[in-house]
């Protein structure tokens, strides 16, 4: 990719925690065309009906976390389904209110070689 997004910060991991299933947009279906880019003008907004893939859900604590292996296996899918959907890297997770409640994947600060 050329000026395009290759990481990105998921926060708030933790919030779902507990939830029996977690939605998951994976597309729009705008005047019963599906798209998988979200829709750009206010019209198309306006009419656009989300498509959601539900994943299972994780009823473990993860504010303990620190290592992404230290996450429930469901959590960790769930964290690499947006990864495959994004085409980008989940390179930190919060997993609560914390500062030091963040898994750091990848250094997006380190010089790359």
């Amino acid at each position: 990719r050329v000026n395009g997004i290759t990481d990105y910060f998921l926060t708030k991991l933790d919030v779902l925690s507990s939830l029996e299933t977690v939605p998951v947009c994976v597309g729009y279906t705008v005047d019963g065309r599906r798209t998988n880019e979200m829709p750009m003008t206010q019209s198309d907004i306006a009419r656009a009906e989300p498509i959601y893939e539900e994943l299972p859900g994780w009823w473990e604590d993860i504010s303990g976390a620190r290592e992404f292996d230290d996450l429930p296996v469901k959590a960790r899918e769930y964290v690499l389904r947006l990864e495959e959907l994004a085409g980008a890297h989940v390179s930190c997770i919060g997993v609560g209110p914390g500062r030091d409640q963040t898994i750091v994947r990848r250094d997006v600060l380190a010089p790359r070689v």
